[in-house]
């Protein structure tokens, strides 16, 4: 299913030129994510010719406070017996269990000039939005339960940065590891696939209108408007369940 918010966020946008008006997720100089874009504000019933969605997606924001205000909702529906705590505003895992013992590496290193040029900082990771459970003891902090990287569409850097976090998540945490996913409204399945494809540093990626852009793979498929890889791409990750909808989120933060 789509995300509740999809058809608020996705819209059409000015071309930086003026000449014309764009979907606000697709890249202007690529003509399949111009297409699949496109087809999924057909699918979403937003009207074209009129400026609509965010102003400003790529700030990240508007994708991270609808996330977050989401699971506040749904996870307490799907397990009412759990205490969630959800965050948008960039809470470093040095807050959670399973990276405390971070936080005295974080003072050495900031004392000491050499570690600092051996160790770095780059350890101290502010997901985009937190999921916490309470924790078991009195004197714990609380479990950290997901990590999600909210990324508005997908860039090699993107990728790069993502992968780069989540590792430094799996080798620094003490304790189970924390769901580590990515949330997206990237058209393009090639793009989808760079990020859902790898060693296991996703556990998954949720697009917030996977069923509008199954539609449109279909639709442009047939007539021959995106190519046989980008249709190859889709199929792959989504029969792997690499790139799931995004309505499957919570439901899996609440069952695992």
């Amino acid at each position: 299913m789509n995300a509740p918010f999809a058809a608020a966020l996705l819209g059409w946008k000015e071309k930086r030129n003026g000449s014309g008006l764009v979907p606000n997720t697709a890249d202007s100089d690529n003509a399949a994510s111009v297409a699949l874009s496109a087809a999924i504000l057909d699918e979403l019933g937003v009207s074209r010719g009129v400026a609509s969605g965010v102003a400003n997606p790529q700030s990240g924001r508007p994708l991270e406070l609808a996330v977050a205000s989401t699971l506040k909702r749904d996870l307490p529906m799907r397990d009412s017996a759990r205490n969630w705590i959800v965050n948008e505003l960039s809470r470093p895992i040095t807050d959670f269990l399973q990276y405390d013992h971070l936080k005295k590496v974080d003072q050495l290193v900031r004392e000491n000039a050499e570690l600092r040029t051996t160790l770095g900082t780059d350890y101290i990771i502010k997901p985009d939005v937190v999921v916490g459970l309470p924790a078991r003891y009195p004197d714990e902090p609380p479990f950290l339960h997901a990590a999600i990287s909210c990324k508005w569409t997908i860039r090699s850097d993107r990728v790069q940065n993502i992968r780069h976090e989540n590792n430094q998540m799996i080798r620094h945490r003490r304790e189970r590891l924390p769901h580590l996913v990515t949330v997206t409204a990237e058209p393009l399945p090639s793009r989808l696939a760079a990020i859902a494809r790898g060693t296991g540093e996703v556990d998954a990626v949720y697009h917030i209108a996977f069923d509008a852009l199954d539609d449109a793979v279909v639709k442009l498929a047939l007539c021959n408007q995106i190519s046989v890889d980008q249709v190859d791409a889709w199929n792959e990750v989504t029969s792997q369940g690499r790139v799931r909808p995004y309505s499957d989120l919570a439901e899996t933060l609440a069952l695992w």
